[in-house]
C-alpha cells in the first residue's frame, strides 16, 4: 500500500510505503542499511555522532561507508522521522570548529526498529530449522 501526503514543513509530497507483518499490523519497511544505522544510533548511547556509526557499521557489521553514503541514509532516515538532530560545537581540531551532528532516535524511529526487529525474528524462526539441516 502507498500513502502520499503533504509533507506540512515544506508543501512536498512525500510518499510513504508500507508492508504488513504476519499478524496483520502495519509496519514501515525499512533496508538492511536504514536498520544497521538505527541500531548503531542506539548502540552508540552518550556519543550518536556520524563518524561513530561509520565506524560501529564497518567493525561490527562488515559495512564500509563513504561519508556521502551515511549522510544520505542519515538524512532519509530524518525525512521519514525516524531520527532527528541537533548540532553540537565540536571540540575536534580537525574540525576546524564545524559543529557535530548529534543523533537522535525517535519515537517512530524506535517503532519501526521493532517492528523490522519482530518480522525478522518470526521469518527467522521458521527457517532456522532448514538452515540448520544445510549444515
Amino acid at each position: 500500500m502507498v500513502d502520499s501526503s503533504r509533507d506540512g514543513t515544506r508543501g512536498a509530497t512525500v510518499r510513504r510505503e508500507y508492508a504488513f507483518d504476519l499478524s496483520g499490523t502495519t509496519m514501515t519497511k525499512l533496508g538492511q542499511l536504514e536498520f544497521l544505522v538505527l541500531l548503531s544510533v542506539l548502540r552508540q548511547h552518550e556519543e550518536p555522532f556520524a563518524n561513530r556509526i561509520r565506524q560501529d557499521l564497518k567493525e561490527n557489521a562488515g559495512r564500509s561507508l563513504t561519508r556521502g553514503a551515511l549522510y544520505r541514509t542519515l538524512d532519509r532516515l530524518t525525512e521519514k522521522g525516524y531520527l532527528s538532530w541537533e548540532l553540537e560545537p565540536s571540540q575536534i581540531p580537525d574540525r576546524g570548529g564545524h559543529p557535530m551532528r548529534r543523533l537522535f532516535l525517535t519515537e517512530r524511529g524506535g517503532e519501526a526498529v521493532r517492528a523490522t526487529r519482530d518480522v525478522l525474528g518470526s521469518f527467522l524462526e521458521g527457517a532456522l530449522p532448514a538452515l540448520d539441516e544445510l549444515g
